[in-house]
Formats: C-alpha cells, structure tokens, sequence
C-alpha cells in the first residue's frame, strides 16, 4: 500500500495514512492511531452517518476498513492552516472506491473533524466492512 502524502501535508495527517497504509497486524487495537485523534472526533461518514464525539467507534469502524484494503492511491491532496482534504482510490478486493476525506486540526495539531465521503453501496459490493 502507498499512502504516502506530501511533505506538506501536517505531521498527524502524513501519520494517519501511513498507519491506514500498513495493514491490519500494524493497526491492531488502534492504539497507533489514538494518539492522531482529538478527544472528541467529530466524525461523518456515508454508512456511519455523523457522530460527535467518534474517537472509539472510529477506531473500530478503522480496523475493518483496514482488514479489507489492499493499497491506497493518493490524487490529490490539499492543505490550509487548520484544514485538509484528500482524494484517493482504495483497492479493494472487488475494484477499486474513490474516498474524499476533509478534516480540521486542533490547536494541538490532532485530527478535530472528519468528514468521509464514498459511495456506501460501492464500498459494501466491493468487499468493505
């Protein structure tokens, strides 16, 4: 899998896809990922719906996504003081399914907000969890 972003792109950011990036043994229980996040996530997605205050169910809804990934594709990535967006192709075991993920940054520089857009029916047809 090449999650890599740019050198611009802010330090929990580059983490975040790398850790998305090295598959289920490396993720384990999320205890890599926890660290990335606000206290309080604020999470939307097209399955999850929105949920404020998302850390855990995030974390969970993370490792199957995990589990069924077999590489991802970056295509664009932008990036502002306090707000990212990044566009890429997940492959999956059926094709591959296109992810726009915008999120905004703390004053710590952890992820705050994360707003997830696919298409559901897609993700699910495709092999996702």
């Amino acid at each position: 899998m090449d999650g890599n972003l740019s050198p611009s792109a802010p330090p929990a950011l580059r983490e975040y896809y790398r850790i998305l990036s090295e598959g289920p043994e490396a993720y384990g229980d999320g205890s890599t990922l926890r660290p990335l996040l606000s206290e309080r996530l604020d999470f939307t997605g097209a399955m999850a719906g929105h949920r404020p205050d998302a850390t855990e169910s995030f974390l969970q809804g993370v490792s199957g996504f995990i589990a069924t990934v077999e590489g991802l594709d970056i295509l664009r990535e932008v990036h502002d003081e306090s707000s990212s967006a990044i566009l890429y192709d997940a492959a999956m075991p059926g094709g591959n399914v296109r992810f726009a993920e915008f999120f905004t940054f703390d004053g710590a520089g952890l992820i705050n907000t994360l707003h997830v857009h696919y298409d559901g029916a897609d993700y699910l047809a495709k092999g996702g969890r």
